[in-house]
């Protein structure tokens, strides 16, 4: 989402005044930080970064530099307090208007803040996405209302809001005669996405995709990050159903500890998420299922652990994030008794992300000597003339072919595994 929200703040930026990037901050006339508070000590992060910038506003005094994302929500006015060469602050839900609170800064000479949650505004007033490959993050909802006992997403980025179901396809088509040939589509929790049509009829996620899936262009369809409270049958059957939809889906269970869970605020039990799991696999036997973990979380005892990794090798994961737990500022959970001691938790982490990728690595070997198809994305980032792409379980390829293949899907046959990555032979009968 931030990656989306960062290429939206370009967007909205040089809608208004022509820009180009630079990698060098001593050029910039803006400098801004996308901040996201998930992570331990994100706050005191961004005032690390701002100081090593400082100095450049004292010989640019016309540079702006701004402040935007869950860390500024949650700042605020904190932040002008701390950093007070600080010329605007914004919310995720405010990117939009970051173009004129520039302007408001440079005509009254005040910073500026905006962290409101004004709904879909952001959507109606951000220009068209200009995508650089033939890859596109869309955003289909923002916030979330699980709330969680550990996570801050619902009090940076408010309440779960879905964007109208015509105005996606819309960019949707926009994207595809751009060349764009893969879609993800983003939300705090995807699947709680509700619209409908002119017609009032009613739009969930998976209309959504057997709609989408009608756009001519549109190849693939993924969509990140979904809450298994709301993994229902419909969404299911589109596994299914919409062929163009991958074999990958990302869905955090986070423990596999049924107290874990319940201490959690998750809503659902290990059962309830191991019934999902083999129901997508009936659906699309061949799914690859990634998810999030956290270890130490206050209470979580040396079995609760142990029923983690007991799901991880039950349900056999092909991708994850895995973090220790960090107390996150107004949560219930950084309030909870039982804390967890930073050794116990780094262990833990370490034997939980070793079975992980154990696990990875025996996906990869089965996949040696198969044929997959890959969307190809561009060059490979290893700099040897590959051009490089994914597999529609989500596995990056690398395979050595001519540049007039970016944005198409090859079939190839894996020939070797790395460590993040497989590399390929192009199949000669799909040689142009």
């Amino acid at each position: 989402m931030n990656v989306y929200d960062s290429d939206r703040i370009f967007d909205a930026l040089n809608e208004t005044e022509p820009l180009e990037k630079t990698t060098d901050p001593g050029k910039a006339d803006v400098i801004i930080f996308n901040t996201c508070s998930v992570r331990e000590k994100a706050q005191e992060k961004v005032f690390s970064d701002l100081g090593r910038v400082r100095h450049l506003k004292s010989s640019k005094p016309s540079l702006i530099i701004g402040v935007g994302g869950c860390v500024a929500s949650q700042e605020g006015k904190e932040i002008i307090r701390r950093a007070p060469y600080v010329d605007v602050v914004f919310g995720p839900q405010t990117l939009h208007r970051l173009p004129s609170l520039i302007r408001k800064k440079q005509v009254i000479g005040k910073p500026q803040i905006d962290i409101s949650f004004p709904e879909i505004e952001k959507f109606d007033k951000l220009p068209m996405p200009k995508p650089e490959k033939c890859t596109a993050f869309v955003s289909i909802m923002e916030g979330c209302s699980k709330y969680c006992s550990f996570c801050v997403v619902p009090y940076t980025r408010g309440e779960e809001i879905s964007r109208p179901f015509e105005e996606i396809l819309i960019e949707l088509a926009g994207l595809s005669r751009q060349g764009v040939r893969e879609v993800t589509f983003l939300g705090q929790n995807v699947n709680a996405y509700r619209s409908q049509t002119e017609n009032h009829e009613q739009v969930d996620l998976a209309s959504l995709l057997e709609f989408s899936a009608e756009i001519p262009g549109i190849e693939r369809l993924r969509f990140t990050t979904s809450h298994p409270k709301e993994f229902d049958s419909r969404l299911i059957k589109t596994f299914d159903k919409t062929k163009k939809l991958v074999d990958h889906v990302h869905l955090p269970v986070q423990s596999g500890s049924d107290k874990i869970l319940r201490l959690m605020k998750r809503g659902y039990t290990r059962e309830q998420y191991e019934l999902i799991i083999k129901q997508l696999r009936k659906a699309r036997p061949n799914i690859s299922i990634g998810s999030d973990f956290i270890v130490g979380f206050p209470g979580e005892t040396d079995t609760d652990f142990q029923d983690t990794l007991k799901l991880i090798r039950n349900i056999k994961f092909d991708t994850s994030f895995s973090f220790m737990y960090s107390p996150r500022p107004g949560t219930p959970a950084s309030d909870l008794p039982d804390q967890v001691p930073l050794a116990t938790k780094k262990s833990r982490l370490q034997e939980l992300q070793l079975l992980l990728n154990e696990i990875r690595d025996d996906t990869s070997v089965s996949m040696l000597n198969t044929v997959q198809e890959v969307l190809v994305e561009g060059y490979s980032s290893k700099g040897n003339l590959e051009i490089s792409g994914r597999t529609s379980n989500n596995r990056v390829v690398n395979f050595i072919g001519p540049k007039n293949l970016i944005g198409t899907i090859e079939k190839v046959k894996i020939t070797e595994i790395m460590t993040n990555s497989l590399r390929a032979n192009r199949l000669i009968q799909n040689a142009a």
